[in-house]
Parts: C-alpha cells; structure tokens; sequence
C-alpha cells in the first residue's frame, strides 16, 4: 500500500473499529487486520494508536464540515446559507453512524465548554464560517447590526448543547424538535414588534 493513495482508507476503516470497540480495547492489530495488511505496515503510516486515532477523528470531522460548507454554497441567499448550515450540520451527524458511535464513547472529542480543545483548529473553521454568514447579512442589511464575533460563539455553543443531547446522551425526537424552534427563534426573533420595544428600551435607558 502507498500512503497518500490509501490513508483514507486507513481513517475509514479506523473508525469503524474505534466506533465498535472504543480507543482503550482497540489495538493496531485489530485495524491492520481489517485492512489486510501487518502491524508493521500500519506503523509506516502513524506514529500510535494515539496518533492514529487524533487523524482519524480529524478526518471524520473534516468530512463533517465540508459537507456543511457544500451546503452553505450552494445556497445564494445569505438567509438560506444560516439554515441550510444549522439543518446540514445536524442532517450529517444522524446519518453517519460511526462518528455517533464514537462520539457517545469519547464525548471529549466535542466537549461543552473545553478548557483545551483538542481539535480547535477545525472547531474554530466552524465558528468562522459561522461568522462569514453573519457577516454577509449585516453587509446586505438583512441580519441585525450584532457583534459577529461574540454571536458566532454562542451560535456554535448552543450547536454543540444539541449535538451533545442529540446524539451523545440521548436521541430524544423533543430534542430535535427544540432544534427546530432554536433555529425558528434565531431566525425570526421573539418579539412582534422589535421596534417598538427597542425604541422603549432606548426611551427608559435615558429616563424618558
């Protein structure tokens, strides 16, 4: 085997045997042996298990998030971008069995609130695409004049609080109804009419 024509398929069949046994009780013989080929072998390709599974989990989500990404460009309006990005993200994970596998064995692979992120760099892409959306509906004059910054963080946060309760602790349909109104909510606000309330904010904050 040549690295760079089957380390794809090396990741794909990794994570087949990490989803079935988790990181502990998998051993590099176990997946060399799926993939027809000696330990030895597998070694020519990562340094350790350890090595092996941070690429294979790297990969798993990198495919994750180019399908969000096909998503968001093949819509042309920036109103369609947010939804089909929130619907997509959650649309992938439901369909691929072998990250939720390995996902409810390792929650630490997408942690609430991390202290270290041991796969920020692909994270952080999120929150950044997340960011350019909303950046683009400030500029149109579609979205409200917010801090992209800030609100691209809490966007992601409450995505992973859904993902973590979809698919890590539990596949309670409610779940993914509230999913359903948090994007509703996000995307049409909670007041009727927002400027009539905000007027009256801005009026009690100087006392008028």
């Amino acid at each position: 085997m040549k690295p760079r024509e089957d380390i794809k398929t090396i990741y794909n069949v990794a994570l087949s045997v990490f989803a079935e046994f988790g990181f502990q009780k998998t051993t590099m013989q176990d997946i060399a042996a799926q993939l027809n080929m000696t330990k030895g072998n597998l070694y020519l390709y990562v340094k350790n298990k350890k090595d092996l599974y941070r690429k294979t989990i790297s990969h798993a989500l990198l495919k994750w998030q180019t399908k969000v990404l096909e998503a968001v460009d093949s819509e042309p309006d920036v109103k369609q971008k947010f939804t089909a990005m929130c619907f997509k993200a959650v649309e992938y994970l439901s369909n691929d069995k072998k990250l939720r596998q390995v996902l409810s064995r390792d929650p630490e692979i997408f942690p609430m609130f991390p202290t270290k992120d041991p796969f920020y760099e692909i994270n952080h892409n999120s929150v950044e695409l997340i960011k350019s959306i909303l950046i683009q509906g400030i500029e149109e004059n579609v979205f409200r004049d917010i801090d992209p910054d800030r609100v691209s963080e809490v966007v992601f946060m409450i995505y992973k609080m859904f993902i973590i309760r979809m698919y890590i602790k539990t596949e309670d349909k409610l779940i993914h109804e509230m999913f359903v109104d948090t994007v509703d909510l996000f995307a049409h606000g909670l007041f009727v009419d927002k400027g009539a309330w905000l007027k009256g904010r801005r009026l009690k904050e100087l006392n008028l």
